[in-house]
């Protein structure tokens, strides 16, 4: 499940909210062991998802750096050719 959590800061454009509220859900089902909680369980896993969500994007917005933007379109094919080497037999 955690693999799918990415590095959000320092990128051109920024994580979106969307991006941001995906990896908080991601997280969320991860710690918690349930991708889908039942119903008992529903109201707290998104109040979670809620607060992790909005320290993930305090954490954002208060991260400062000196490294130029990454490119989103050039890590993503940095990620492809490690998979392509990876898995390639």
């Amino acid at each position: 499940m955690c693999r799918n959590i990415r590095t959000l800061h320092n990128f051109a454009p920024p994580a979106t909210d969307e991006e941001v509220a995906a990896a908080a859900l991601q997280y969320v089902r991860k710690v918690s062991g349930s991708t889908r909680p039942s119903q008992a369980n529903q109201a707290v896993f998104d109040e979670a998802v809620r607060e992790v969500t909005a320290a993930t994007q305090r954490l954002l917005e208060g991260l400062t750096t000196t490294a130029p933007p990454k490119d989103r379109e050039v890590e993503a094919a940095k990620a492809r050719a490690r998979a392509e080497l990876r898995y390639a037999r």
